[in-house]
């Protein structure tokens, strides 16, 4: 598994190009960032490519697909999003699905949900991008929102039937909603497409708060899985010295590990 620094999360003080300069120096070689529509995608993508970093994922337009009458709204935004991955040459687009409706009752939303996934799908086909949902927590970052559980997800993304419709595990988020973070990871890990990372509370750095990074990590690698986890956390410290000291203590233990396995 390898790991992506937040362009909007780290540096923020500093112009693009020198956040994606820092990522370079400090060993990665991907990032992510929240709202594409917020950057000059050219000067985006030339610096990336100058810097030698892919972009891992961007999310597409916060339009609620709980809201069977938004779902146009939601389709014109992830077309825009497409096209933006295809700019950027990003594989992974991230999505809400937005807040409980009160209007409905919570099983017909889950149905928008998927009947939106589904006219989603299409969209998606043939590009070689994937769409991964995101549950949050409603107890402390997002009150009133829809999705907070992996087997919720899960069941969605199995419902829509789709290799371009998956789930997006967020460690910090699920260790808040629902606990039982490896089972649940190692359940639901043909359905995952991208992880991300922060400790709770606080949604700091890793070994700040409660959650046992070293073994969910572990957990992750044994399974097989190759895809990236996203640094989505607000460094406590030196951002540079909190990334350095993220990848020398979690990467480099790691390599270590697979390189005396394979003794």
């Amino acid at each position: 598994m390898k790991f992506c620094a937040h362009l909007d999360m780290f540096f923020p003080e500093l112009p693009m190009a020198e956040r994606l300069k820092r990522f370079a120096e400090l060993g990665f070689d991907s990032f992510e960032l929240w709202c594409h529509w917020e950057y000059e995608l050219d000067k985006l993508a030339a610096e990336s490519r100058h810097q030698q970093l892919q972009v891992a994922a961007l999310a597409t337009a916060f339009i609620p697909l709980t809201d069977k009458n938004r779902h146009e709204e939601y389709l014109k935004g992830l077309k825009e999003s497409i096209a933006a991955c295809r700019m950027l040459d990003c594989p992974l687009i991230i999505s809400q699905v937005g807040n409980l409706q009160s209007d409905s009752p919570r099983e017909h939303q889950t149905q928008y949900i998927i009947n939106g996934l589904r006219m989603a799908d299409r969209l998606l086909k043939d590009t070689g991008i994937t769409l991964v949902v995101e549950p949050l927590n409603v107890l402390v970052d997002h009150p009133g929102y829809f999705l907070t559980r992996s087997d919720d997800a899960a069941a969605i993304v199995e419902a829509v039937g789709s290799e371009h419709v998956k789930m997006l595990f967020d460690v910090y988020h699920q260790q808040i909603s629902e606990g039982n973070l490896i089972n649940n990871i190692r359940r639901y890990l043909p359905l995952i497409g991208h992880f991300h990372v922060a400790d709770n509370p606080g949604r700091k750095q890793p070994g700040t708060g409660e959650i046992n990074y070293e073994n969910i990590f572990k957990a992750i690698d044994e399974s097989g899985f190759c895809g990236r986890a996203g640094l989505e956390f607000s460094p406590q410290g030196d951002t540079r010295t909190v990334l350095r000291e993220f990848l020398a203590h979690y990467v480099q233990k790691q390599e270590g590990a697979n390189d005396h396995a394979a003794l």
